[in-house]
C-alpha cells in the first residue's frame, strides 16, 4: 500500500478520539488505556495510582457495648503464639530457592560442620537451582553455631541455612 492508498484521518478526528478517551478513563475512574494501530498508538493516563502491593489491615470499630476480652494473666489464647528464642549471631539465609548440599560432591567431606571456624568468604555449602550448582558464601566470620537444613533438603529463599556466631 503506497501513501497515496492510505486513508489520512483528520487531525479533529484524532484530538476527538483523545477526548473521549480522557473522558472514558475520568469517569470510569481507570489509571490508563492504550488504543493503537498499524500506524497510531494512543496512550491516556488517568490519576488513579496503582494498587498498593498488599491489603493494609483497617481496624473496625468496636461495636456500643462490647467489652474487650482480657487475657488472664499465665494462661494463653488460641492466636497468641509463644515468642521464639532470641537467638545470638548471624544468620545465613538462602538466596535461591534450591537444593541444599552440605559438600561438593556425594564423596566429600562437607564444607562446614558444626563448631568449625569460618571467615567472611568462605563457602559454606552449595544450593542447586535449575541444574546450575551456586557456591554460598557465609558474609560473617566466626563458629558455625547451627546449621538448620540437611544435605539433599529444598531450601526457599530467604530460609534460614545456618547460625554463625
Amino acid at each position: 500500500m503506497s501513501f497515496k492508498d492510505k486513508e489520512i484521518t483528520p487531525i479533529e478526528d484524532t484530538v476527538e478520539c483523545i477526548e473521549a478517551l480522557a473522558k472514558i478513563v475520568k469517569e470510569n475512574d481507570l489509571g490508563r488505556i492504550k488504543i493503537s494501530s498499524e500506524d497510531l498508538e494512543i496512550v491516556v493516563e488517568g490519576s488513579r495510582r496503582a494498587p498498593s502491593p498488599g491489603n493494609i489491615p483497617v481496624p473496625l470499630p468496636m461495636p456500643a457495648g462490647a467489652v474487650p476480652v482480657m487475657p488472664v494473666p499465665g494462661t494463653q489464647t488460641v492466636s497468641e503464639k509463644p515468642s521464639e528464642p532470641v537467638v545470638s549471631g548471624n544468620i545465613i539465609t538462602s538466596p535461591i530457592i534450591g537444593t541444599f548440599y552440605s559438600s561438593p560432591s556425594p564423596e566429600s567431606s562437607p564444607f562446614v560442620r558444626l563448631g568449625d571456624t569460618v571467615n567472611a568468604g568462605d563457602v559454606v555449602c552449595i544450593i542447586e537451582s535449575m541444574k546450575l550448582m551456586n557456591e554460598i558464601n557465609s558474609e560473617f566470620s566466626g563458629k558455625v553455631a547451627e546449621i538448620y537444613v540437611d544435605n539433599g533438603e529444598p531450601v526457599e529463599y530467604g530460609q534460614k541455612l545456618m547460625r554463625i556466631e
